[in-house]
């Protein structure tokens, strides 16, 4: 691209999968940071495309299907549904948002395969595919796991390492298994295409390595480095599966284009999409040098975006190139691995339930934490202290008095002042500097730098209003207080304007109750800037409403108790189940005579750590029972309880003591030891299976 400003941005954003519902790692890694990205750019006054849409291929869609007992199209239906919702009501603010099952989607991709094999581009080869013979099909790649080579991490699937992010092919896992029928695969010949990546090795180095190796980030720059280090191979580009877009060539029955093939074309679609609702050009967004465009992603899509993608567009011929591919890593919750599969997360959808209408509140946590150079910790601590510490003791603390102390002095009304103070000039010098400061965070996509200079202009307008005290000032010099409100109310208008992109919600409360409409009072980025006056004098502002509350320590409580109570659930999830013991018959189970027992006494076996020494009155008679329990219970706390008893296992010997007896316990959802025990004190023996009072 030239030295000149760019005519206009096209900026995507990873397409979210179909198959659940979006949480605060999506969030966090890439959908907050686009979209302040592209609500800043058009606050400049910029031509801005921002582009996503549901990625509803592959074959984690109907593995999701066939365990739901549903088809393909009920689960892309759902989820599409769902995500959508999430991204409008968190303030996503999409000029497209479309999907790859649309005719637009499949046409453009089929066109995009048929031009690159028309031109040679690919390789055609039959090679050797794990194929599952009970299940009778290829597997694809999410239908197979097994151990990654590269990190030996053991519940890789056939495509990526969700532990270590590498990208892999099936045939690349150790000990691989069908997800299918469970079954180990074998290879079997089958037909594809491929895209010969090694050709475009030249062509990558010198455009990621040499052109960007200053301005692309070093986690990005990295990874991109060791693969095309390693040396690059030629890609699968088709797939054998029935759910996606046929191959649109001879031969290809029975086969569909491989989903991070057809999902990276879900841009130029839903662009085209986009352009054709309004009446534009979408050709400019994609294939003009004076178009600025980024790609926004997590970690895990890096050689997607960054390796196969702009191969594809280069074999292509047409397209522009990402300027950036500014890529997150992984936000974990309370020091876990976010995951779907265990619902280890905070799904968008249910924050808003207990959360109603803090959707900022999120948006600012999740931006002032983001894990931009590393993995970084979403906790329910933070959480509260970035609300109640920030965004109500600095934020809303300062519009709330500036707007009160308005209404309270002027009915409302912006002041007139008189003479300005150095002070008064030096604090309107300090607000303009603001968006330039912002600015300069924003395009180097430094976004929770950015997020804190934001606050630093809230810190400005509560220090001046501190030193300023118009409180007591409005007691001796009612000019002077007329002054510092209206510097004071343009720092509110300043913040109104600058907090949009990271909060748009609040910013639009905000014009609200400083009355600032498009027809009424002009407002944008460079406007803070470069205007000496926001909000003129005579102009009348609304009543004060709080712009945040505080986050109370119980609601913190009950959000962890979720989390505990899902650790709790997955743990007995994973827990591993003895099997079953050979089948009995009725007669087998006739001999068992089972009581209900009272002990009596109760100690511990001597040079012993897991046994105890009981004293059991079954009703027959006092036996002595020895019972490994003593890790789970005191001798004391056991003495007077009643238990079930089988009495007539024949005796045996343990450490020395003749053992008359069996005491029947189980283990409760905690994995914690219980007796199995009667619902109430009574004296009952139980004899082939009816109870005999």
């Amino acid at each position: 691209m030239s030295e000149k400003s760019p005519s206009r941005y096209t900026i995507t954003a990873a397409l979210p999968y179909t198959n659940g519902p979006i949480h605060i790692g999506h969030l966090a890694g890439v959908y907050v940071p686009a979209d302040i990205y592209s609500r800043y750019q058009r606050l400049q006054g910029n031509d801005v495309a921002f582009i996503c849409g549901s990625d509803e291929h592959g074959a984690a869609i109907p593995m999701k299907a066939k365990k739901e007992g549903v088809s393909p199209k009920d689960i892309i239906d759902k989820y599409h549904s769902i995500i959508k919702r999430s991204f409008e009501d968190f303030g996503i603010s999409f000029d497209n948002y479309s999907r790859t099952s649309a005719p637009i989607h499949h046409e453009t991709a089929s066109g995009f395969f048929k031009k690159l094999h028309a031109q040679g581009d690919f390789i055609e080869e039959t090679n050797e595919q794990l194929f599952d013979a009970e299940a009778q099909q290829f597997l694809a790649d999410r239908f197979v796991t097994g151990t990654c080579p590269r990190c030996g991490y053991e519940e890789a699937y056939g495509d990526q390492c969700e532990n270590c992010g590498s990208s892999l092919n099936a045939t690349d896992l150790i000990n691989p298994k069908s997800t299918i029928s469970g079954a180990i695969p074998t290879l079997k010949k089958t037909k594809h295409w491929f895209l010969p990546l090694d050709n475009y090795e030249g062509f990558l180095k010198k455009w990621i390595l040499e052109d960007h190796k200053n301005d692309w980030k070093p986690n990005v720059y990295g990874q991109c480095k060791s693969w095309i280090d390693e040396g690059l191979k030629p890609r699968a580009v088709t797939r054998d599966l029935d759910w996606g877009i046929p191959v649109p060539v001879e031969g290809g029955e029975g086969k569909v284009l491989y989903v991070w093939f057809d999902a990276p074309i879900g841009y130029i679609s839903s662009t085209k999409e986009w352009a054709a609702r309004e009446g534009k050009d979408w050709e400019p967004y994609w294939k003009e040098e004076n178009t600025k465009m980024l790609h926004f992603i997590g970690k895990d899509n890096i050689v997607f975006h960054c390796i196969i993608f702009p191969s594809m567009l280069k074999a292509h011929g047409e397209f522009i190139l990402p300027e950036n591919v500014p890529a997150n890593e992984f936000l974990n919750l309370e020091g876990n691995k976010l995951s779907t599969s265990k619902n280890w997360a905070v799904w968008l959808h249910e924050y808003l339930v207990d959360f109603p209408e803090m959707q900022d509140v999120l948006r600012y946590t999740l931006t002032a934490n983001a894990p931009e150079t590393k993995d970084n910790d979403f906790t329910w601590k933070d959480f509260q202290a970035r609300n109640n510490n920030e965004l109500v003791a600095i934020f809303g603390n300062f519009i709330n008095r500036v707007a009160v102390l308005t209404h309270k002095y002027y009915d409302g009304e912006v002041p007139l002042p008189s003479n300005l103070t150095a002070v008064d000039k030096e604090t309107l010098s300090q607000m303009q500097k603001f968006p330039g400061i912002i600015s300069n965070s924003l395009e180097r996509y430094r976004f929770r730098e950015a997020s804190q200079e934001l606050l630093n202009l809230a810190r400005l307008g509560n220090k001046y209003l501190a030193d300023e005290e118009p409180w007591k000032l409005i007691k001796t010099d009612e000019g002077r207080t007329k002054t510092v409100m209206f510097v004071a109310l343009q720092i509110a208008a300043a913040l109104a304007v600058l907090s949009e992109p990271f909060l748009p919600f609040t910013a639009a409360k905000l014009k609200t109750i400083l009355a600032i409409t498009s027809s009424t009072v002009e407002m944008s980025w460079n406007n803070v800037a470069q205007k000496e006056t926001l909000l003129p004098s005579g102009h009348v502002i609304r009543k004060s409403e709080l712009l945040f509350r505080k986050v109370e320590d119980q609601e913190v409580e009950t959000q962890l108790a979720k989390l505990e109570a899902t650790k709790k659930a997955n743990a007995q999830m994973n827990k591993e189940t003895t099997p079953q013991k050979e089948t009995i018959t009725f007669d087998d189970f006739s001999k068992l005579d089972i009581r209900v027992g009272t002990i009596v006494e109760a100690e511990k076996m001597p040079k012993a750590n897991k046994l105890l020494v009981l004293k059991v009155d079954t009703g027959l008679d006092v036996r002595t029972i020895v019972s490994g329990i003593a890790e789970s219970f005191k001798p004391e706390e056991i003495v007077g309880k009643q238990v079930t008893v089988l009495v007539n296992l024949a005796p045996r010997k343990l450490r020395g003591v003749e053992s008359e007896g069996m005491i029947l316990m189980t283990e409760n959802a905690e994995g914690k030891l219980v007796f199995v025990n009667p619902d109430k004190n009574m004296e009952t023996v139980i004899k082939n299976g009816a109870a005999i009072n």
